[in-house]
């Protein structure tokens, strides 16, 4: 498809490299084989190039300044990336031209980075993945404080920019609609869904499968808010309140608070059963999960989980493994009967839970399989496509009846 006319975007994505966040690649890619012109603004991640293709979206990348898990090391970055940001998309803009500017929260700043083309009657995009005040609350644990008011109002003001806003599930939708005021017909959910292509069983890894007769996996970034703790006590209450020693667990992925789960893992004493593998590649991560007999959302109740919709409880899903998870209301309407769920925040209802699968291969079974029906039937992305490419349908021909309108009347 010749793609040198079609409309040209440019995306803003601050937290997460490209192509690693999912959501931003999805959309992406999506929007490019739709014929739309895609540029991506994005975090350099390790090893990789400033500026190159990735199939068919043009990746431009900046340095990040701020480490660390701290606030004031957040703010820093916060300020800096959006100061960066602004200055990419006007270059962005002059080089290539710019018809969308699709923004991925966090942080709702970068949407100071849309005013110039806001000002310009140039489409506006909000793409609203994670609810910063919430995020704020559940990871700092403070919440109707200055800077939770001030992230109120930065969503407000986000909201207000847009011309349509995106979030990720109806939760989300709700409290943008009813929190920000805004139409409900400039807000659609568009859900992450699982790539059905890219999740396919995998042989199991012989050298995993011979360390225990259970094998239990956790998939996903670990941060203050995603309950690796809550995982790693109910891990505990398995081994020495229920008398279960035959198990393994694999935690894949990054650890902002690695140091800190280190020396948990040692306090319980569970050292010798648990492998914290990093990042590790697709072919690596598949060979895992398919390993697993059981995987764990631990993800707890908290402002921010209860209303989140959690990647990782979709690639379970996908891989037909059996879940164990807290009982959160956005859980219930990704897994439905697909999962078995625990007491929001109750570690030893946890491990109870994870030694009824343990002790059930049959129940396992039918949870697996009740999940690869839901990804397939209702959570892929093929099911997700098109109602991101009808909001996108939708901010082209409005532009199309400006353009012409202002002809008229000229």
């Amino acid at each position: 498809m010749d793609r040198s006319d079609g409309p040209k975007v440019v995306a803003l994505l601050e937290n997460n490299p490209y192509p690693f966040d999912i959501r931003a690649r999805l959309n992406a890619v999506a929007l490019a084989e739709a014929g739309y012109q895609m540029t991506v603004i994005a975090p350099r991640g390790r090893n990789q190039k400033w500026s190159e293709r990735v199939g068919d979206v043009q990746v431009y990348r900046f340095p990040v300044f701020g480490s660390g898990t701290g606030l004031l090391n957040y703010l820093a970055e916060f300020l800096s990336s959006t100061v960066i940001m602004t200055a990419m998309v006007l270059w962005v803009w002059a080089r290539h031209g710019l018809d969308i500017l699709h923004m991925y929260s966090p942080p709702d700043n970068l949407s100071v980075s849309g005013l110039l083309p806001k000002w310009a009657s140039k489409a506006i995009v909000y793409d609203n993945r994670d609810l910063s005040p919430e995020l704020y609350e559940s990871k700092f644990g403070r919440s109707g404080g200055f800077l939770w008011r001030l992230l109120c109002w930065l969503e407000r003001r986000a909201t207000r920019l847009a011309t349509h806003v995106l979030v990720v599930n109806e939760s989300y939708r709700r409290v943008i609609i009813e929190r920000d005021g805004v139409p409900p017909e400039r807000v659609t959910a568009v859900r992450i869904g699982p790539e059905l292509d890219r999740l396919r069983p995998a042989e199991p890894d012989a050298e995993l499968r011979s360390r225990a007769g259970t094998i239990i996996v956790y998939l996903g970034q670990m941060s203050r808010q995603d309950g690796v703790d809550h995982l790693l006590r109910a891990l505990r209450h398995l081994k020495d309140d229920l008398g279960r020693h035959d198990w393994y667990c694999v935690l894949i992925g990054r650890a902002d608070n690695r140091e800190d789960l280190d020396a948990l893992v040692t306090e319980l004493g569970i050292g010798e059963r648990v492998w914290f593998t990093g990042y590790v590649p697709d072919p690596d991560m598949l060979r895992y999960l398919s390993t697993a007999d059981i995987c764990v959302d631990p993800d707890p109740a908290n402002p921010l989980n209860e209303i989140s919709t959690m990647i990782k409880l979709m690639e379970y899903l996908t891989l037909g493994k059996p879940v164990v998870a807290y009982d959160l209301t956005e859980h219930r309407v990704t897994a439905g009967e697909a999962a078995l769920y625990a007491k929001p925040n109750d570690e030893m209802h946890m491990a109870q839970q994870i030694a009824r699968l343990m002790d059930e291969p049959a129940l396992r079974a039918r949870l697996g399989s009740l999940g690869r029906q839901r990804a397939e039937k209702e959570l892929a992305w093929d099911h997700q496509r098109g109602k991101l490419l009808a909001v996108y349908d939708q901010l082209i021909q409005r532009d199309a009846v400006r353009r012409h309108d202002r002809g008229v009347a000229s």
